[in-house]
């Protein structure tokens, strides 16, 4: 993982984010050599066992995904670029994933699809963050309001430079299930999208939140994912679950 926001500040602030201390803003300036020099440090390390328990384990990707939106590094492409040369240098170009992990409200600049594109190039693949399809549920789980339409066209755009997965966090907030309007909104965006992205990732509360909703959300029983993934699935799209 890059991760490029190290003094935790994000532009979104989600109810589940695991992140601690998460504040609202953007990253200090990244020190591209440092960068450089500790992904190259790690991917030889990694290529030469060096990791305390790395035994029978592979390098699968290497992933933009931190404590705040990787995208709002002004630094971003450059760091793009860094990874895909690192990863070339070793001859890992097309074995090991470029990714990135975003909620996609900063592709509107052109120096965050250049980055994107170069992902794209590479082979790589986004993960776009998209919990809901109504601006007061979007409100509620991201702390953003945003304008559906807009969601959607950003969407649209960052799965023309680069495959891209939708990626979709379900769970249970003060004890009751997500409700049925805002899931019927979601596949309804969802199914406008088939043919455009490559799919869905549906997910549950992988770790615990370090927010002050921590209490509030639950993890949803494997069953209800699986129910709303054969909903998905029935808009053609492909969906992989992770409880």
């Amino acid at each position: 993982g890059i991760n490029l926001n190290p003094n935790n500040a994000c532009n979104w602030r989600c109810i589940y984010c695991q992140v601690p201390d998460l504040t609202r803003g953007g990253p200090p300036p990244i020190d591209l050599p440092q960068l450089e020099a500790e992904l190259g440090r790690l991917l030889d390390d990694v290529m030469a066992g060096r990791l305390p328990g790395a035994a029978g384990q592979r390098l699968t990707d290497v992933a933009f995904s931190g404590n705040g939106e990787p995208t709002s590094a002004r630094e971003f492409p450059e760091a793009a670029a860094i990874a895909q040369t690192a990863l070339a240098a070793r001859g890992l170009s097309g074995e090991v994933k470029l990714r990135l992990i975003t909620n996609g409200s900063l592709i509107d600049r052109a120096a965050v699809r250049s980055g994107i594109a170069r992902l794209g190039s590479a082979g790589g693949e986004v993960w776009f963050k998209l919990d809901a399809a109504m601006p007061s549920a979007m409100a509620r789980i991201n702390g953003v309001r945003l304008r559906i339409e807009s969601v959607e066209r950003r969407l649209a755009q960052c799965a023309g430079l680069c495959e891209t997965w939708v990626q979709t966090c379900v769970f249970a907030l003060d004890g009751e299930i997500p409700r049925e309007a805002e899931l019927s909104a979601l596949l309804s965006l969802l199914g406008r999208l088939r043919g455009v992205v490559a799919g869905v990732h549906l997910y549950g509360l992988a770790r615990p939140s370090q927010q002050p909703e921590a209490e509030r959300i639950k993890r949803l029983p494997p069953q209800l994912l699986e129910a709303f993934a054969l909903r998905i699935r029935e808009t053609g799209l492909t969906v992989k679950v992770s409880p």
